[in-house]
């Protein structure tokens, strides 16, 4: 498994791949706790270790235990890798569509006690998930395999994942069901217009609860307060913007909802530690995104 992923990512940074949501990581350098945000995602390690804090949970992913998100979430990581070990990861996106169609399937045959929804979980590999995502490294290091077996891999890995130790509290997250689809919602309503002018009141009213009881409810999800998970979101992809498409600082705090460029690199600052322009420096060159020609054999 080292020696596939190793043929298509060469550079720091991430790989495209053949198999659209499929990309490979690799890094030759351990990381201190930084703020990161992952959206819904199977994140497998190969080799090297991450670990992940969120709110008072510390969890750590391997070469034996893969991280599945199931909604967006904002937490701190670091890594543990050098240019002898580097981490090599897969990042596989959650695609709504397959995930429904499989757990549709799994719910005519599911006998278990229903489980309590978790947004973020680490579960420890088993052999059969792991054979399937060595199946899937030797596909993408093949354009006509990636092409014709690739898609049908990753519905697998998605399948073996709902299975897994903590699929049920997976399958629970993912149907968006109850107080935690609610606040799921509430997650993708900012997610998808990070620049709106979008305030508590209004997402507890778009949730139908109380602003009191919507509080309560979004930290049990996020670990933090709607106003604090608000101004993460919007920091992140302004470090994003700024990294991958060369923006200004007064330019991405604007495009994500920012009235004051004072204001956006104060609050930049203090949540990341550095000021917009060094953060962007260092991000780019971790972010150094290979296109998929390079995940094709010469």
């Amino acid at each position: 498994m080292i020696a596939l992923h190793t043929q298509m990512a060469r550079t720091d940074g991430y790989t495209e791949t053949l198999v659209d949501d499929v990309r490979l990581t690799r890094s030759t350098q351990s990381t201190t706790k930084s703020p990161v945000m992952y959206e819904p995602c199977i994140a497998i390690a190969i080799q090297g270790r991450k670990r992940t804090y969120f709110g008072n949970e510390t969890m750590q992913f391997d070469a034996d235990h893969y991280l599945v998100v199931a909604v967006p979430m904002p937490f701190t990581a670091t890594t543990e890798a050098s240019p002898e070990q580097p981490f090599l990861g897969i990042s596989i996106r959650v695609d709504r569509t397959t995930l429904a169609d499989l757990m549709f399937a799994i719910d005519q045959s599911d006998t278990e006690v229903p489980a309590m929804p978790k947004g973020m979980m680490v579960t420890r590999m088993d052999e059969r998930l792991r054979d399937t995502v060595l199946r899937l490294l030797e596909a993408l290091n093949s354009p006509l395999e990636a092409r014709v077996l690739g898609p049908g891999i990753v519905r697998e890995i998605c399948y073996r994942a709902l299975m897994g130790e903590q699929g049920a509290a997976m399958r629970a997250a993912l149907t968006s069901q109850g107080q935690f689809g609610r606040i799921a919602k509430a997650l993708r309503r900012i997610h998808a217009d990070y620049a709106a002018d979008i305030d508590v009141g209004m997402l507890a009213a778009e949730a139908s609860m109380s602003v009191p009881a919507f509080h309560v409810h979004f930290k049990s999800v996020t670990h933090c307060s709607p106003i604090q998970y608000l101004k993460s979101a919007r920091l992140l992809q302004a470090r994003l913007l700024m990294a991958r498409n060369d923006m200004t600082a007064q330019a991405a705090s604007a495009q994500v909802g920012y009235e004051s460029p004072s204001q956006f690199s104060r609050e930049f600052k203090r949540y990341f530690g550095r000021s917009p322009s060094e953060e962007a420096h260092a991000v780019r060159r971790l972010l150094n995104v290979q296109p998929v020609e390079a995940a094709r054999l010469i």
